[in-house]
């Protein structure tokens, strides 16, 4: 989404996802664990795990799943082996990347196949939609009382962010993945909150592709959220771009 529309896409996603907390839980859960055995279970060490903790928190996961997940990474308690797949599509003329954590590559492959044919969404050779992305971190920040947009980006561009920009719902700030931490945790020291669910280092569209027609807006949106309810799937990232009337009918929804 383009930052314009960012917020309302955002308001709108968090409906759904508060009924699914449980799913949100497990999905945080073998992230975790993932960057636990690529980078070690000590928070001090592993900036990635830092932001995931940050996140499950912010999400209410009890301190238990999250201590659990780590132990599972560190193999002081067992855990299946997770594989990371990345699978393209098209829907609308619209690009989408599916990122999947699984333990059944040929199970998980299956259910993207299904969601796909059911929303009559297509998928793609590998590469093909993934080059229309760039891996970025994204951090979202509330508008509140007193907070100025100078004040907020003097910090984040002196941490090392690229980019931040503005609309009514707050700040987007953009960088590159090694310095997400550091922008994070310069906010933190100025005092800034930020809304540490939805920010992450993700995929971040290079070229939007316009939507003007809300069914068609709706029904992108209805085959991003089929795909973020299976279990398997991690991340949904599509490179649809919606205008502020289009986005206040999806959050209407």
């Amino acid at each position: 989404m383009s930052g314009h529309s960012k917020w309302a896409t955002i308001k709108h996603k968090k409906g759904a996802a508060d009924a699914k907390r449980g799913k949100i839980f497990s999905k945080i859960a073998k992230e975790i664990t993932i960057v636990v055995k690529q980078g070690g279970g000590d928070p001090g060490n592993n900036p990635t795990l830092r932001t995931l903790i940050a996140k499950a928190k912010s999400v209410n996961m009890p301190n238990d799943n999250i201590d659990r997940a780590i132990k599972k990474g560190t193999g002081e308690l067992a855990a299946d082996i997770l594989e990371e797949i990345i699978y393209e599509g098209y829907t609308n003329s619209v690009g989408v990347v599916v990122k999947v954590l699984t333990d059944n590559k040929n199970r998980a492959a299956a259910e993207v196949r299904s969601i796909f044919k059911k929303a009559g969404a297509e998928l793609a050779q590998q590469g093909s939609v993934m080059r229309n992305f760039a891996r970025k971190g994204t951090i979202l920040i509330p508008q509140a009382e007193g907070l100025e947009e100078d004040a907020v980006m003097e910090v984040v561009l002196n941490a090392g962010a690229d980019d931040m920009e503005t609309d009514d719902g707050g700040f987007t700030v953009t960088c590159e993945p090694s310095a997400y931490y550091d922008v994070c945790n310069a906010l933190d020291q100025a005092k800034i909150v930020i809304d540490a669910e939805n920010s992450q280092v993700g995929l971040v569209p290079l070229m939007t592709t316009p939507v003007s027609d809300v069914s068609v807006a709706k029904a992108i949106n209805r085959l991003v959220e089929a795909l973020e309810e299976n279990e398997d799937v991690e991340d949904v990232y599509t490179n649809m771009d919606v205008d502020d009337s289009i986005a206040d009918q999806l959050d209407a929804e």
